[in-house]
């Protein structure tokens, strides 16, 4: 599948010293990842768009494609003025950047980096749900499945607080071992 967008898109400007860009996150129309990346680069826009290999079936037909690691989205290197954010907004397939308060928020350079080398290095992953400590979740597998509460980081560990809200009491179980998911 050639459509001009490399493996795995990507143009960093890593090692350049005071490059005042940062990382944003950008949100795109559903299955417009691509058609975005391509879009930014034609504007001259760095542009990180984590693509896996995964096999696709249609009613007759299987096939390897590259999918977007992480669906609706793709990152973009600009500048934190409001002015560099005008090629990015008027792609087509663009919903906006992420943020909040209508102001993107940048994402650490570290951050990009490990998802980059991560994929360079074709080091097996799965996906894991982003759990925020304060964050309701649900347990799955086991005797505990299904049991729902909120993580929380104690001594350094994940632990799930189940709370009887009429009495206001809680209890606390370490969620290592457990499969967890958003609830």
């Amino acid at each position: 599948m050639s459509n001009g967008l490399q493996d795995n898109i990507v143009f960093p400007n890593f090692g350049m010293g005071g490059d005042e860009r940062s990382w944003f996150a950008v949100q795109t129309k559903p299955r417009y990842e691509k058609k975005v990346a391509s879009g930014l680069e034609e504007k001259g826009v760095t542009v990180f768009l984590p693509l896996v290999r995964g096999l696709h079936q249609w009613s007759d037909r299987k096939r390897n494609v590259q999918l977007p690691l992480f669906t609706g989205y793709a990152f973009v290197r600009i500048g934190r003025e409001r002015g560099a954010r005008i090629p990015v907004l008027r792609t087509h397939g663009v919903v906006g950047l992420v943020g909040m308060g209508g102001r993107p928020i940048p994402i650490p350079d570290e951050q990009i980096q490990a998802v980059q080398t991560i994929l360079k290095e074709n080091v097996p992953f799965t996906l894991y749900p982003f759990l925020n400590v304060g964050r309701k979740i649900r347990l799955r597998g086991g005797c505990l499945d299904g049991i729902q509460g909120v993580i929380l980081a104690l001594n350094g560990d994940q632990s799930l607080i189940i709370s009887v809200d009429g009495i206001q009491q809680s209890l606390a179980i370490r969620v290592a071992g457990y499969g967890v998911e958003a609830a």
